[in-house]
């Protein structure tokens, strides 16, 4: 039985996100590294954000919330270098416009704006 990816695409883990988590697979789009990294956050894989974050804008902590249950994700519109989603978790969601680079061939994070968070 595969595991299906929770970054929402419908298919395997292991032929999604699992490669990018793994740093055996880049990106090759910034809406395919949003996914990875909303995985990471699900995952709780530390490594993967840190490694996909812009360095001019990481924050020096970016382990994910062990308590925060996430429950789904939903791309609104992917275009350029920005990504609109709406991540959903137990009891709330955060709806982010996010902003990509590409830093020595590679997508990065650079950093979001957030219209608001529900609890």
């Amino acid at each position: 039985m595969t595991t299906p990816c929770p970054c929402g695409t419908g298919e395997a883990y292991d032929a999604c996100c699992g490669p990018l988590l793994a740093n055996v697979a880049q990106a090759s789009t910034p809406e395919q590294l949003m996914r990875s990294r909303y995985t990471a956050f699900v995952t709780g894989d530390a490594d993967h954000l840190f490694r996909t974050w812009h360095p001019r804008t990481r924050p020096d902590d970016v382990r994910p919330d062990p308590g925060t249950l996430w429950t789904g994700l939903r791309v609104v519109a992917a275009e350029g270098d920005t990504v609109e989603f709406v991540a959903s978790w137990e009891g709330g969601a955060m709806h982010e416009v996010s902003r990509f680079e590409r830093r020595a061939g590679r997508w990065a994070y650079v950093d979001g704006e957030v219209d608001g968070v529900s609890r």
